[in-house]
């Protein structure tokens, strides 16, 4: 499916195959197992060093180094939740997506009718602009110690860098040594890597999916409101069953996505306070020009991933309220009395706004994100007074 490529191209990358339709069945691939599972260790064994490191920084009382640390924590949590919900939920997601294909316009006719290129084109663009996005973060982070030491030592001669990785893990042996710096190097890289494109990979495919069903919505509400009716109860009634067929089947795929996001988005903004705290925080130490360049894309990509949530949360709500004022705007008037008595139960179902929801706690809208910036700057300003204290 088109809307699913970017999303597939990541999922590709950590050896997971996402579902199956009934044009590509799921293959159980021994080559992907194999990548899935050291993705998974190598990064279970990285977030268990930086864990010690973080007990370690509370108990000597190095606050800086212990915020920075949970910001990289933070982080793998988000990614290795949203790929491990998406691993398990493999069945609910193959359904999903073969309900999405029944419904999907078929023809170039249909395509037209239901502007299908300027919600791919809306997607993509979105799609290609937050990937990349991401895999400019991670390998900024990724090379930045590399860098630092072939300008600073190497190019310009300013100061002695030496050796550095890029996130600070506790090791309990000398890993300076040649073998196991750049053994941990490669390990640290792909690490972030594999939490990275968890993120990555969940984001595009949530939003291509609420693409659909945004796309859906607008479908059935320009359908709704430009039909003529006949007056003929026979007639006006098989359109109706017809419509509230389709709204039913566009109901459960909005059930279904929440099923399978619920959990990973909840964890994803209760996650994310913290970050932007922690991020922020960071920010207002005094930290050198090119940390502060380093530590502002973090930010930038943290918000710009909440945001992208909450815009296509604010997208599905607004769309399926919509149909209500489709219904009512409809030649009612010339129908048989039947017929409006069941367009009243219509334009009451379509006025119970579906929601993207973060399971049952949170509705998400673009009112979230305003939310959520609250909560962290509470905590941002907690922090620095038990830092200036």
């Amino acid at each position: 499916m088109k809307f699913m490529k970017y999303a597939n191209f990541f999922y590709k990358g950590v050896g997971i195959e996402p579902y199956a339709t009934e044009s590509r069945p799921q293959a159980n691939s021994l080559r992907a197992n194999l990548i899935f599972w050291a993705n998974v260790l190598n990064l279970s064994a990285i977030t268990s060093g930086e864990i010690i490191y973080l007990g370690v920084s509370l108990a000597e009382g190095k606050l800086l180094e212990a915020v920075t640390v949970m910001s990289y924590i933070g982080f793998v949590i988000v990614g290795m939740s949203k790929m491990f919900f998406i691993w398990w939920k493999k069945p609910a997601l193959s359904e999903m997506v073969r309900d999405l294909e029944h419904i999907y316009p078929k023809g170039k006719a249909a395509e037209e009718e239901y502007r299908l290129d300027s919600y791919l084109r809306s997607s993509s663009r979105i799609s290609v602009t937050y990937a990349l996005l991401y895999s400019v973060l991670i390998w900024t982070f990724n090379l930045f110690s590399i860098m630092q030491f072939l300008v600073y030592e190497k190019w310009l001669h300013l100061r002695v860098v030496g050796l550095a990785l890029p996130y600070t893990v506790y090791y309990p042996w000398n890993w300076e040594a040649p073998w196991s710096y750049y053994l941990l190097l490669f390990c640290q890289n792909f690490a972030g890597y594999t939490s990275a494109a968890g993120q990555i990979f969940t984001d595009l495919l949530l939003c291509a999916v609420a693409t659909q069903v945004v796309m859906h919505f607008d479908h059935l509400s320009k359908v709704l409101e430009s039909h003529k009716l006949s007056g003929n109860w026979e007639e006006d009634s098989r359109f109706l069953f017809n419509t509230v067929q389709y709204h039913q089947r566009i109901l459960r795929l909005s059930e279904v996505l929440n099923e399978i996001f619920g959990i990973p988005l909840l964890l994803n903004f209760m996650v994310s306070t913290f970050v932007i705290c922690f991020v922020g925080f960071q920010m207002t130490v005094g930290v050198p020009p090119d940390i502060m360049i380093k530590l502002s894309l973090f930010l930038f990509s943290s918000l710009c991933q909440v945001y992208l949530i909450c815009h296509y949360g604010q997208l599905i709500a607004d769309s399926s309220f919509s149909l209500s004022s489709a219904a009512y705007k409809q030649n009612w008037n010339h129908a048989d009395s039947r017929y409006r008595l069941a367009l009243v139960f219509i334009i009451a179902r379509a006025q119970k706004t579906t929601h993207l929801k973060a399971t049952v706690f949170m509705n998400i809208t673009r009112a979230t994100m305003t939310d959520l910036l609250q909560i962290s700057y509470k905590f941002f300003a907690l922090l620095r007074t038990m830092y200036v204290k």
